[in-house]
């Protein structure tokens, strides 16, 4: 409906209305103004979406990484406490090595000349074999190196000797036995090592001590 204003005109003393219309409103402006009004919750909500999405991915990766962290470091606990179960005693077991040195020499120096100096030297013995099984049971084991080829993982070459009848790079003789406890090396062997009869034709070949 158009509105009408009452404008009152003077002429000549006379007056006299006139009805002027005045400017309606437009009905699409509104229109597109509820449109927008509707559109921007929307428009809001999606976005909310989209970052609520996001940031879920990245806590779920997040949470993955931590439990995968988390299954490494008890792994690596688990090892670790492996490893101090399996050489808890080997301080005290390489010490004992050293006693078992002494009553291996004894026996191999030792000369009976008498019944009482045998019963000596089978007392040893006996004691020696006791060590050694308590070692055993503490999986420790001797390195086998007589007539084995020269290995600077195991063996420590102390000197080497020209030998005709072992090939060069050969354990002839040992000093000091070495033993293993478990899958770790506790003690190397000391050794000598054959090298090449000089004979003016082949060359002598030496070992690398420092290995």
């Amino acid at each position: 409906m158009v509105n009408k204003k009452k404008i009152v005109i003077e002429d000549e003393n006379e007056e006299t209305l006139q009805d002027i219309p005045t400017t309606p409103s437009a009905p699409d402006s509104a229109a597109d103004e509820s449109a927008d009004a509707v559109a921007d919750p929307l428009k809001d909500l999606e976005e909310k979406l989209a970052a609520a999405q996001a940031e879920a991915s990245e806590s779920h990766d997040r949470l993955l990484r931590m439990a995968a962290e988390l299954d490494n470091f008890r792994k690596r606990a688990a090892r670790e406490m492996d490893d101090i179960r399996k050489y808890a005693t080997e301080s005290l077991i390489r010490q004992l090595l050293t006693v078992v040195d002494n009553l291996e020499r004894a026996i191999a120096s030792a000369t009976a000349e008498n019944e009482n100096g045998r019963s000596v030297v089978d007392g040893v013995a006996l004691t020696l074999a006791e060590i050694m099984k308590i070692l055993e049971k503490h999986h420790v084991r001797p390195i086998h190196a007589m007539g084995e080829p020269f290995d600077p993982t195991f063996h420590q070459a102390m000197c080497q000797e020209e030998s005709t009848d072992q090939p060069p790079n050969t354990v002839v003789q040992e000093f000091q036995k070495g033993y293993m406890i478990h899958e770790r090396l506790l003690r190397p062997a000391m050794v000598v090592v054959s090298k090449a009869a000089h004979n003016g034709q082949s060359a002598e070949k030496t070992v690398d001590t420092n290995a």
